[in-house]
């Protein structure tokens, strides 16, 4: 039985045998930089931001702006996760979508 290459990467890296290249760090990341994906990484910055300015917002309650900040940043989460095809950052920022278009759909009913 031959084992799959991406396990025996694995087991090189928990082994601590793996080479790393000459320019290579040992803490690496694996998050795409900016060259590599202009685009996402604008988008993640941008959405950090944001939910910076959100929080702000929360803790001055400027309510309903620090929802819509809010979603506005996990948004762009979320499709900065798709891009990265990162599952755990696209569960956590779909949720926070889904409740942050709740939250903005009461308040929106509460007004009519």
């Amino acid at each position: 039985m031959t084992i799959p290459v991406h396990w025996s990467i694995l087991a090189e890296r928990c082994k601590g045998t793996m080479e790393l290249k000459e320019h290579e760090h040992k803490t690496k990341t694996s998050t795409p930089l900016k060259h590599h994906h202009p685009l996402s990484w604008y988008v993640k910055w941008g959405s950090s931001i944001i939910l910076v300015f959100a929080m702000i917002a929360t803790t001055n309650n400027l309510y309903p702006v620090n929802m819509i900040l809010q979603g506005l940043g996990v948004a762009g989460w979320l499709w900065v996760a798709i891009i990265w095809n990162d599952r755990a950052l696209i569960v956590v920022n779909a949720v926070a979508v889904a409740i942050m278009c709740n939250g903005i759909f009461v308040w929106i009913m509460t007004l009519i």
